[in-house]
């Protein structure tokens, strides 16, 4: 197996990846994270995690494979979507958080798989779900600001933690895609990109869900 880069801070992703059975380094990206206005969500969390692959691939070994992903959360209102990233403060919490509540919106999480020697071509994937969250009174929304579990979080709630008892119904992609890493899809990326070695009967390190 390649030695692998995660371009995160992410203690979410870095619990998902490892979960997954693989070894890896973690060198942060810094990066703007704005997008053309009117990018389609799902092409936005794509260009999001290359520009984070291309960003820390310069700064490691050129046999190293980076691995970066980014999670937008979008809306629709009055009949246009609505991107949101992380909050930038509890006032911009707030407001997406009623943005969302009674919703059903879509939680893209962009993988992007890069080998760091120069003229690589990068492996780019989306996965999206669709979360329905139920009616977030005013008073939940003020409390779950004040817990601080916004912070660094798409949208302003985090799934894995308390905001779960908001959500009444996932469709299309999966939990790990909302908590920030579609594991399966990271896998086929990485084997496409031919980052992980085949353990002989065909198959590659598995999601935690299939693991004996």
């Amino acid at each position: 197996m390649t030695r692998i880069v995660l371009a995160s801070a992410s203690p979410r992703r870095r619990e998902l990846l490892a979960a997954a059975g693989l070894d890896f380094d973690v060198v942060p990206a810094d990066v703007d994270e704005d997008v053309p206005e009117g990018t389609e969500p799902l092409a936005a969390a794509r260009l999001l995690a290359e520009r984070k692959a291309r960003a820390v691939a310069p700064r490691v070994a050129p046999d190293r494979v980076v691995l970066a992903a980014d999670t937008i959360v979008a809306v629709e209102r009055a009949g246009r979507q609505h991107l949101l990233a992380k909050p930038e403060d509890e006032r911009d919490a707030e407001r997406m958080l009623a943005w969302l509540s009674g919703t059903r919106h879509q939680v893209v999480t962009g993988v992007c798989v890069l080998c760091a020697r120069p003229g690589a071509p990068a492996v780019v994937g989306a996965e999206r779900t669709w979360v329905t969250l139920r009616r977030i009174e005013p008073d939940e929304v003020q409390a779950y600001v004040a817990s601080g579990e916004w912070r660094g979080k798409a949208g302003g709630y985090a799934i894995q933690e308390t905001a779960d008892r908001f959500v009444t119904r996932l469709e299309e992609g999966g939990f790990d895609n909302v908590v920030g890493l579609p594991v399966g899809l990271t896998l086929e990326l990485l084997r496409r990109a031919g980052a992980l070695v085949d353990r002989g009967d065909g198959g590659y390190p598995a999601p935690p869900s299939e693991r004996a």
